[in-house]
């Protein structure tokens, strides 16, 4: 699959509903730099013509973004977007919307949490 600044909705279909499983169906947004994309609902495409505020501000920022919209369709839920760079060029934005009302951004703050003392003792058979 190539991905262009250009591919439109249908183009980066596969990719976005291959990230929609893999966040266990969570709504995922996506779209490139030049065209509209794709929002998805448990397993289904709600729609091929999809821009948010969040995913505008990745495209122009090129940075990780975890807010919470102000207007559209996600509005007041989190949301957590990342850039899709090729050769230092930000040519999509890719989002997850956390409808687990912030358990699912906290999961994933607690995986990059270091292992405590205790599981390392235990890890190496030291009581």
């Amino acid at each position: 699959m190539k991905i262009t600044t250009s591919s439109t909705g249908t183009e980066i279909e596969s990719l976005a509903l291959t990230i929609h499983k893999l966040v266990n169906e969570l709504p995922v947004t996506m779209r490139t730099r030049n065209s509209n994309g794709i929002r998805l609902e448990k397993g289904v495409i709600v729609e091929y013509d999809y821009t948010g505020p969040i995913l505008e501000k990745v495209l122009d920022n090129g940075k990780k973004c975890g807010e919470t919209p102000e207007n559209g369709p996600y509005k007041g839920i989190p949301v957590l977007v990342v850039p899709l760079i090729e050769d230092d060029e930000v040519i999509a934005a890719i989002g997850v919307v956390d409808i687990t009302k912030g358990i699912y951004s906290d999961i994933m703050e607690i995986t990059k949490r270091s292992p405590s003392r205790e599981s390392k003792t235990l890890k190496e058979g030291n009581l």
